[in-house]
């Protein structure tokens, strides 16, 4: 009887373990059928995540950042995007601002000097200091196991010095009347734009077009990305844009994000772009150097601008924001944490960048390693709340389908920022006082809502007096 029980045991185990393989093979196939390719409908309620490999962790690596991508779904992030993650060449290497690390005679003071993300010496290659394919491999399905979508800042308008086109192929570069490669100029002034680290691409030469729609081709084909952020977007002709699209669409749904305004890389080439005068705006709020009213007369303009069905990223910082003008707190201060529910609440995609969900109130160095804060404090459970809303209220969709928005009059205009989004019958207000100074005023609604940050009931007649503290704002949603 023993060893009838032992002998039944073991062909258990031998049938479980012939099991095993195949379980596995449809849990995976699961997965994959839940990851669906990016589209409108996803990026309706997505936030973008912008990620600075060398700076987000002690060790600056890939692997590092791959670790903490699922709680990054806490903070409802659907896009992330890389900030560029390529060897940066080591000739006329930035070291500061204004020297570069030729002008640095100490060896050990030159290492320090890692470059700008921005100067390629290879685009189909990965810094050595942030880690292997591999790595870039596994971060990539991290994101997609996770629901998240993974974007390359991908810098079209000039390479590093160490690039071999320079010797290979001189005519991709622009030139000038000696006929050497220049660095950027700009067209206006025939200045150059100062940065002199890297050589200017020259998009007459159409095989300069072949050449890069093949080097963004990589990896889409090999490493499965879904989409570019694309560095000074504007400077490059829009018809290579177009050109190179269709070619990437073609191998899966891309999503292309344009650093830039101009309204023609909407029309065929970017889904999305920056809202940089919009940023500017709220910064100047902020410093009492413009008021509500500016902020109406530039949605206004976009109306007017930009086609329906036509968005742009809004943001409180990001990487050049931080770096060279200012942390949140320097340039907003106590109107911080309301321009950040703004950039949630506006038609179109908010913006986290790397240790503003850690409260940073550091500007990052740009040319040398730096590590963001990792302690959770007030900015988390922030994001969490507005990260949420974005992803679930239809009054908040914003991108090619997005929710109306609509200014609502109120008795003080010219410090209350009042306007409603609105899609399919949900409604949600967005309501701030946009001063130093408390105001009370009436708004122009009526109905029963509930508090998004507070989940607190809240009726509101016409005529009712309301009370906002210097830069408070409410979020509510229309029962």
């Amino acid at each position: 009887m023993k060893q009838f029980t032992i002998l039944l045991a073991l062909t258990f185990l031998v049938l479980s373990c012939g099991q095993t393989e195949p379980m596995k093979e449809k849990e995976s196939s699961q997965k994959e059928e839940k990851f669906q390719p990016i589209s409108n409908e996803i990026l309706e309620s997505s936030v973008i995540y912008e990620a600075n490999i060398r700076q987000y962790s002690p060790e600056g690596t890939l692997e590092a950042f791959t670790k903490d991508i699922p709680q990054l779904k806490e903070l409802g992030v659907k896009v992330i995007w890389l900030m560029p993650i390529y060897p940066i060449s080591m000739k006329n290497r930035k070291a500061t601002g204004e020297l570069s690390i030729e002008d640095i005679e100490d060896p050990k003071e030159k290492e320090k000097y890692l470059g700008s993300y921005y100067a390629i010496s290879d685009y189909t290659a990965v810094n050595p200091n942030f880690g292997t394919k591999k790595d870039f491999d596994q971060l990539v399905q991290t994101a997609h196991d996770n629901g998240m979508y993974v974007i390359l800042d991908w810098v079209a308008n000039h390479t590093g010095w160490d690039h071999e086109w320079i010797k290979t192929n001189p005519d991709y570069f622009q030139k000038d009347k000696e006929g050497n490669v220049t660095d950027p100029m700009n067209p206006e002034t025939g200045e150059s734009w100062g940065w002199s680290d890297v050589a200017h691409l020259n998009y007459e030469n159409k095989e300069l077009w072949e050449a890069m729609s093949e080097e963004m081709l990589y990896w889409v084909k090999n490493h499965n990305i879904d989409g570019f952020r694309c560095d000074v977007a504007g400077n490059v002709t829009t018809d290579f844009w177009n050109f190179v699209v269709p070619k990437l669409k073609a191998e899966k749904p891309v999503f292309m994000l344009a650093e830039s305004e101009d309204k023609d890389l909407f029309y065929e080439a970017f889904d999305m772009g920056y809202n940089w005068e919009g940023h500017h705006i709220m910064n100047e709020i902020a410093q009492g150097e413009k008021t509500v009213a500016d902020w109406d007369a530039y949605i206004a303009k976009i109306d007017t601008t930009y086609q329906k069905d036509d968005y742009l990223m809004s943001f409180v910082t990001n990487h050049d924001e931080n770096s060279w003008n200012g942390t949140v707190k320097e340039r907003m201060g106590d109107a911080a944490e309301t321009f950040l529910a703004l950039t949630y609440t506006l038609p179109g995609m908010p913006l986290i960048y790397s240790g503003q969900e850690y409260d940073m109130d550091h500007r990052l160095k740009f040319f040398e390693k730096d590590t963001i804060p990792k302690s959770k404090s007030n900015v988390w459970p922030l994001l969490e709340k507005l990260g949420a809303l974005k992803n679930t209220e239809i009054a908040l969709h914003g991108a090619k389908k997005a929710a109306d928005y609509q200014r609502i009059s109120t008795t003080q205009d010219e410090n209350v920022l009042a306007f409603s989004r609105d899609k399919k019958n949900d409604e949600l207000l967005f309501i701030a006082n946009m001063s130093t100074d408390k105001q009370s005023f009436q708004v122009d609604v009526s109905g029963d809502f509930i508090n998004a940050m507070t989940d607190e009931d809240l009726s509101l007649k016409a005529d009712q007096e309301m009370n906002l503290e210097a830069w408070d704002y409410l979020i509510l949603i229309k029962k």
